[in-house]
């Protein structure tokens, strides 16, 4: 969920969107999953949730279209065995 979004200036012509987001819903949400059992799928589990608005940011990061699924999914794969979400 957004709570803001901030207008920075930067050199001469330039400026930087601030954008703020409140991580506490995602982890009320995978809370209730992990102490109500219902991450288990047959063999597989779920380990975590991921907001949409992260996928989103990283989507814009990557310069890839929103409704380009394939490219979406290799990029949470490439993001979360990056290491830098352990």
């Amino acid at each position: 969920m957004k709570l803001g979004e901030e207008f920075i200036d930067g050199d001469d012509s330039t400026f930087h969107i601030k954008r703020t987001f409140d991580i506490e819903p995602t982890l009320e949400r995978a809370k209730i999953l992990r102490n109500n059992d219902m991450g288990k799928f047959g063999e597989s589990r779920a380990i975590g949730t991921i907001p949409g608005w992260l996928v989103h940011e990283w989507m814009n990061e990557a310069g890839v279209a929103h409704n380009d699924q394939n490219a979406r999914d290799e990029i949470i794969r490439k993001k979360m065995l990056s290491g830098e979400f352990d």
